[in-house]
């Protein structure tokens, strides 16, 4: 399974508009697990992840990091890199804030987005 996490702010009005799209994204890949992270109100969770510019998207599975950075928030875009991963492909071994962050994901369901 594939860990799709969006790291935004709240204050951040692209971040606002790019949450819908994202949860209605969330229905098209069910075989992912969506989690939405404002990175100041829950930055417990965010640990040491490094955020830049929003929004961030984080895609892992158990086997790495497959893509940690900035993403445009366009259906298309983000369409494009979730249907690139059913092709098994390279990962980054996860970094220990990372690590963290998905470990910390998996016990705060209240953070993950069900499928609508």
């Amino acid at each position: 399974m594939h860990w799709v996490v969006c790291l935004c702010a709240d204050w951040c009005g692209l971040c606002r508009d790019y949450g819908e799209l994202f949860a209605d994204m969330a229905g098209r890949y069910p075989g992912s697990r969506f989690a939405w992270l404002d990175i100041e109100d829950q930055a417990d969770l965010v640990g040491d992840v490094e955020v830049e510019t929003f929004p961030t998207l984080l895609v892992a599975d158990a086997g790495g990091t497959r893509f940690l950075g900035p993403l445009l928030p366009h259906a298309q875009t983000l369409s494009r890199l979730l249907n690139s991963l059913v092709q098994p492909g390279p990962a980054t071994p996860h970094l220990p804030s990372t690590r963290a962050l998905l470990q910390a994901l998996q016990a705060a369901p209240e953070h993950w987005i069900a499928p609508r």
